[in-house]
């Protein structure tokens, strides 16, 4: 067992639409204008919050997610990420005990248990005065080993908050380190998965500058930093990786295919692979001498005839996968594979390395946490092999595959998924591969197999 010092705290909130993650990028950057070293973590599976997170700090953000990770490994991410920073900012999911069905697990809640994390609660002040208390007492005294330590409270006036604070405290027993007023042109946008990424936000630059000067002004960031600085010790148990070999891997990047989780991109070189961006949208042809594929999810569906107009590129991933290249591929990078994209009347032709086509539904298909058995050998794991993963997704397929079984974490249902060969898995399940590095190592091996051919 080892230990590090990493002073830390976690921004969570009675629930979504809170305001977190505006804020958390507001204090990220203000805290590096004080001449800090941050690194970020966000609870949970999200994709985009990180994105956010990653263009403020200048560095990629992490997600924690206990269901697909487990304890010991996001103990373990957390030292391996932040042992070298200066604080250790975490955006919780949801609201702070929120978990899986009518529980706690998996919640930004069982994160800071997990984590020893002290926790500063996000309070959506607008329209409350008195009740501001009884909703942090409440959330303090659920769970008597709540961490939460600290409140800000949002879209609320100076005058309101100086003339409230004492009360507050009195009541609660806990801090108020401060306010964000209403800020109108610094919201973040939305659509069907969630918000907009960060990379389709212009001004996002200016609007965290804002967002920073207001924290400056009005959040006491010495006191959050005396939060972080008592945090305890973080123990974990070290892991050791031999690399598999030495081979390039392509990973499809750009505003079609943008979900990935940085710690199993990261896990991937170091087994031995050097990971080479390319753009599905705007590169003409695949990265030279490269030994896989890796295509993440993100939004496909957007980038429709952008992508279907790359025939070059198209027509070499097909060859590539046909000739036996590894490719791992999720959700949208599944999608990308099919023949078609429909969207309506309107047919799109994609890689064509599998048979079938996807569209939109009007409703999230499959959703939430799910357990996957393998029920074949496959490029990730043999007959019988298990990871944890989940699905969120508008879109479905007509040929969503059967190599393996997918059961709801609830232990309401299971279906049939993901496609797979001894040298593809392309699928909408999507997986962390720390959840179990087994299936990554499985994947470099085949792209070095394929390369020393």
């Amino acid at each position: 067992m080892a230990e590090v010092k990493v002073p830390r705290f976690m921004i969570s909130a009675p629930g979504s639409g809170s305001g977190k993650t505006t804020i958390v990028c507001g204090l990220l950057k203000a805290l590096m204008e004080k001449g800090l070293s941050v690194a970020a973590f966000k609870s949970g599976p999200d994709y985009i919050d990180p994105m956010f997170h990653s263009r403020v700090i200048g560095a990629k953000s992490r997600n924690l997610d206990l269901f697909m990770l487990g304890q010991a490994t996001t103990r373990y991410l957390v030292a391996k990420n932040a042992r070298h920073a200066d604080v250790a900012v975490f955006e919780g999911a949801m609201g702070f005990y929120d978990g899986m069905g009518k529980t706690t697990e998996a919640s930004a809640y069982e994160l800071a248990c997990t984590c020893d994390v002290p926790v500063v609660l996000i309070v959506n002040s607008k329209g409350a005065a008195l009740s501001i208390a009884a909703t942090i007492k409440g959330f303090k005294e659920f769970r008597s080993d709540s961490y939460i330590v600290g409140a800000i409270l949002n879209n609320v006036n100076p005058m309101s908050y100086l003339f409230y604070k004492d009360v507050i405290e009195r009541e609660t027993g806990v801090k108020l380190l401060g306010y964000f007023p209403v800020m109108q042109d610094c919201n973040f946008e939305s659509r069907h998965l969630g918000l907009v990424t960060a990379e389709e936000i212009g001004d996002l630059q200016q609007i965290v500058a804002k967002l920073a000067a207001q924290a400056a002004k009005s959040v006491d960031l010495d006191g959050l930093l005396q939060i972080a600085a008592q945090a305890a010790p973080l123990t974990y148990d070290e892991v050791s990786l031999e690399p598999v070999g030495r081979m390039r891997v392509a990973v499809a990047m750009d505003k079609a295919f943008c979900f990935y989780y940085q710690d199993a991109l990261d896990l991937l070189a170091e087994l031995g692979a050097e990971l080479v961006p390319f753009s599905p949208i705007a590169d003409a042809h695949l990265p030279e001498n490269i030994s896989g594929l890796v295509l993440g999810g993100g939004y496909p569906e957007l980038y429709a005839q952008q992508l279907a107009d790359n025939k070059t590129l198209l027509q070499e991933l097909k060859t590539a996968i046909d000739g036996g290249m590894p490719c791992f591929a999720e959700c949208g990078g599944f999608m990308y594979l099919l023949e078609h994209y429909r969207d309506g009347d309107k047919l799109y032709s994609w890689v064509g390395a599998l048979k079938g086509e996807s569209a939109m539904t009007k409703k999230l298909t499959r959703f939430g946490y799910v357990h996957l058995t393998a029920q074949q050998d496959n490029l990730l794991c043999p007959a019988g092999g298990t990871i944890n993963g989940h699905e969120f997704h508008y879109s479905d397929s007509t040929n969503n595959g059967a190599s393996f079984i997918a059961a709801k974490a609830s232990g309401r249902g299971s279906w049939e998924c993901a496609n797979t060969t001894p040298t593809l898995y392309a699928g909408y399940p999507h997986i962390h591969l720390w959840g179990n590095p087994e299936f990554a190592r499985s994947f470099i091996k085949q792209c070095a197999a394929y390369a020393a051919k």
